[in-house]
């Protein structure tokens, strides 16, 4: 054997050994993500850290385990896929799966590349919606309003409902919140529902002050200072 071969091979030994120590190093950061996301939505979300580099045994961590699966496993055909097909779509996002008991499970698959643009890792995400549509049920169940039956009632007077939608018009045009206006920007409202007619209204200054989240004395004052 040359020593020209000996290098070539050395190089090789070298190179494959870089890669090798590349893909350890995914592996473990995605093992340390798992491990953070598995933490922060446990019991819903099962977290899975496929090594593509060993399809045949590719799941190398669980967080969460609700599919049954081991460490050891084999790839899905996602992983699969991704093997096959460099240019397979990378992020795989909300999309249907279900358990062995029926229980319904929204996914996400995340192929990760290495420098060369080949895939070597994936993470994938399954979040078990049972409890979720529980909750659902609970909050339409609660949020149901009979209509068919029901009176017709007004709570608040119109004349209220014209001074807040002055207000929140005027808000508006200042890009601001009715609780957020400024003593300026108050004044020149309060000059504004002058000229409207909209203070003359009953209890006008009461409704004013409550919706700016002031004291009925600023409103006072805003019009003393706006000669009103």
């Amino acid at each position: 054997m040359t020593t020209k071969t000996v290098e070539q091979q050395g190089a090789k030994r070298t190179m494959a050994e870089e890669q090798g120590e590349d893909r350890q190093l995914i592996i473990d950061q995605l093992i340390a993500l798992a491990s953070g996301i598995g933490k922060t939505f446990a019991p819903f979300c099962e977290v899975v850290v496929h090594d593509l580099s060993r399809s045949d045994h590719a799941v190398v961590h669980i967080e969460n385990n609700l599919t049954g699966r081991a460490v050891g496993d084999p790839a899905t055909e996602l992983g699969l896929a991704r093997l096959a097909d460099p240019h397979y779509k990378q992020v795989i996002a909300n999309y249907q799966n279900q358990l062995k008991d029926g229980r319904q499970l929204k996914s996400t698959s995340v192929g990760i590349r290495d420098g060369s643009g080949r895939y070597v890792a994936a993470l994938c995400l399954n979040i078990d919606l049972t409890q979720f549509h529980s909750v659902l049920g609970i909050l339409e169940q609660f949020s149901r309003i009979e209509t068919e039956n029901g009176p017709l009632e007004t709570l608040e007077t119109t004349n209220n409902d014209r001074i807040k939608k002055h207000i929140n018009a005027f808000a508006a045009r200042h890009a601001s919140a009715p609780r957020s206006l400024k003593t300026e920007e108050r004044q020149t409202l309060v000059r504004e529902l002058k000229l409207a007619g909209l203070l003359d209204i009953r209890h006008a200054s009461s409704t004013i002050a409550k919706y700016l989240n002031v004291s009925r004395a600023t409103i006072y004052n805003d019009m003393k200072l706006s000669n009103i």
